[in-house]
């Protein structure tokens, strides 16, 4: 119900959310790149940002580093499950400092829903329940290649995201406990890209598990999962990624990646120990876009 004459005291005008005033310049125009270009989607799924921003600087992360410095983020939800219904709604992670929605780059918007259904600058309006339902309807091709549980469509539950997609993609060897998880979703890809058709643009998810637990078997001699794990399991996946950059170049021209974690994970901080709970280590995400 609407008030007339002064505002109530406390409440903040819904006009000021439909401000552009203090929102981020767009750092790429998403009108442009919807039609022109595939969309390479990769979720590096758990991924710290401390441990991220640790490995970038250390020099350990080459194929990543190459398109530039990880930012700091707020992750959608503390989980998987939930992170991605924010992120497939078009809710990526939003600045660390974003105080109010004006201030975060929206990529894609849900353009029924709210806000006075304006489309922020700089982002692609979309029309259906998701990203990728708004891209078909723009004659993209869409594909998931799961990792974690919640993509392997052995379960009702683990049917829900990859029925969001025209193709969905897992097998055992993409699972958590398999150490060569993303060299095998890799070559998967790679091979599912050479017959692909070179006339329609695809719309790509990737789900790495690697860094998820368990990951103490990417350094020699571990029993236990640990910080320094997760950054080996990181460094792993930064090599297997740097052959889809390289074959995907090659094979279709170059895309535009949006590279991010659905979450962290705590391993005995402040008695913490993995995700689904409300923690610093859990909350905070490295996120980045770029062309290749």
């Amino acid at each position: 119900m609407g008030h007339s004459g002064q505002e109530m005291a406390g409440e903040v005008p819904f006009r000021l959310f439909l401000s552009s005033e203090g929102s981020r310049e767009p750092s790429v125009d998403m009108g442009r790149v919807v039609g022109t270009q595939d969309i390479l989607f990769i979720c590096l799924d758990t991924l710290r940002y401390d441990a991220a921003v640790e490995e970038e600087a250390a020099g350990n992360t080459p194929a990543l580093s190459r398109y530039g410095p990880w930012e700091k983020r707020q992750a959608p939800g503390n989980f998987t499950y939930p992170s991605h219904h924010a992120m497939f709604a078009g809710f990526l992670p939003c600045a660390f400092e974003a105080r109010n929605l004006a201030e975060r780059e929206m990529l894609f918007f849900p353009k029924q829903i709210g806000m006075g259904r304006r489309v922020p600058k700089g982002a692609f309006g979309f029309s259906g329940s998701t990203i990728m339902e708004g891209l078909e309807r723009e004659g993209y091709d869409t594909w998931c290649v799961g990792g974690v549980a919640f993509f392997d469509k052995r379960s009702d539950l683990g049917k829900v995201f990859p029925g969001y997609f025209q193709k969905s993609y897992w097998n055992p060897s993409f699972a958590c406990p398999v150490k060569e998880s993303t060299a095998n979703q890799v070559d998967f890809i790679l091979k599912k890209l050479s017959g692909a058709d070179a006339g329609r643009r695809i719309f790509l998810y990737l789900n790495v598990d690697a860094i998820h637990y368990p990951n103490y078997f990417y350094l020699e001699g571990e029993e236990n999962d640990s910080l320094r794990s997760h950054k080996a399991a990181l460094r792993y996946v930064d090599g297997q990624l740097g052959r889809l950059f390289t074959g995907w170049k090659q094979m279709r021209g170059g895309c535009f990646v949006i590279c991010c974690s659905d979450h962290g994970t705590c391993y005995g901080e402040d008695g913490c120990l993995f995700h689904g709970i409300n923690h610093p280590a859990v909350n905070t995400v490295p996120y980045k876009h770029f062309f290749i």
